[in-house]
């Protein structure tokens, strides 16, 4: 088996018995290609006819996962070509499709979107409903729901603030990019750490998982989707804390190195980012932001400032750390609107600029 998939680690796919390689190479080697991936603005059509020529002679195409990742259009020119021997989809462009030629063509294998409908998951699901009713009305322990964690109800507002931060400090993290991601680790100091900070953990992992996932991660499938993707997750927890009267600490192990993120409440419910890798600041995790990180020369702020204000965008907040004078610099920007691919070229050839990225919170 072998296999293209741009998050998971190589020692993940190696315990699998999986060989990773890169799309081209894929195509090019495989006997039967099965999609199994959100569809993105990157996977949209990511099966069309210039990947088709790539593939040999005799290939099956098998799509379970979403329409549209393969091209109808471009998998009936493969077939009738000769390229694509067979393919089998139960997924389409528009649900309930529309008539096609591959409706009437033998070598098609086309189901309606069976999904989750055999008989045995539809008695799993009717029994996992039943017990968790009787938990809650017996207990009051809410357990899978998508909307919240597993939280007593006592427990429930001391612990929602951080839940929250979590989240933001996951989702953060994850739009910077994770690229091979191996290990999570969750650190909670403070007199957070006298809860249980499993919800904590939850709500981390769903941070980290919603941004690349078409369907969202929830609060039931986060730590199902990290052990699926081989992701080993290490939580702590201490008393002990230096400067702030609790902090949560994201560190994610890459296959291109480490990133962490620190948060903390003020006031009780304010969240607030206070360190980036080895940048230290305070930055109000929420809406649009640019996060700019450059050399620590003079200009690098009124740059930025200039192509925002010609572009008629408005700053909502700043804020800026640097590791040491005169070596790298961070910048944290809020916005009030996403920025556009070109506005983003214009500001990425600013002298000093090192990386500039948005994230959506």
């Amino acid at each position: 088996v072998i296999a293209s998939d741009p998050f998971i680690s190589r020692e993940a796919a190696d315990k699998l018995g999986i060989e990773l390689v890169s799309n081209d190479e894929l195509f090019k080697k495989a006997d039967f290609i099965t999609v199994h991936t959100p569809k993105t603005k990157e996977t949209t059509n990511l099966l069309n006819r210039k990947a088709f020529n790539k593939m040999k002679k005799g290939v099956f195409i098998i799509n379970c996962a979403r329409g549209g990742i393969v091209s109808e259009t471009d998998l009936l020119w493969a077939i009738e070509e000769g390229i694509v021997a067979g393919a089998a989809l139960d997924v389409y462009d528009k649900e309930p499709p529309a008539p096609s030629p591959l409706f009437d063509d033998e070598r098609v294998i086309l189901t309606p979107h069976l999904g989750a409908s055999t008989e045995e998951a539809q008695i799993n699901v009717a029994v996992l409903v039943a017990e968790q009713i009787v938990d809650y009305l017996i207990n009051g322990i809410v357990r899978n729901a998508i909307n919240m964690p597993s939280v007593s109800p006592e427990d429930i507002p001391v612990l929602k603030p951080y839940i929250e931060l979590a989240e933001l400090l996951g989702s953060f993290l994850s739009q910077l990019g994770l690229p091979g991601l191996k290990e999570v680790e969750i650190d909670c100091r403070g007199e957070v750490s006298a809860l249980d900070i499993r919800p904590i953990k939850v709500a981390m992992l769903k941070g980290i998982f919603d941004p690349i996932l078409e369907e969202g991660a929830n609060y039931v499938n986060a730590p199902i989707i990290a052990d699926e993707r081989g992701i080993k997750v290490v939580d702590s927890k201490s008393e002990k804390v230096k400067g702030f009267r609790n902090l949560l600490t994201l560190k994610a192990k890459t296959k291109e190195g480490e990133r962490t993120i620190s948060g903390t409440i003020f006031g009780g419910e304010n969240p607030r980012i206070v360190k980036l890798d080895n940048f230290e600041l305070e930055a109000f995790p929420e809406g649009n932001m640019l996060v700019v990180k450059n050399l620590d020369k003079p200009g690098v702020v009124g740059g930025v400032g200039g192509v925002l204000g010609d572009e008629g965008v408005n700053i909502a907040r700043m804020h800026l750390g640097r590791d040491k004078q005169g070596g790298n610099a961070l910048i944290i920007i809020s916005v009030d609107q996403e920025l556009s691919p070109k506005v983003m070229e214009t500001l990425r050839d600013l002298p000093n600029m090192i990386s500039i990225q948005q994230v959506k919170l």
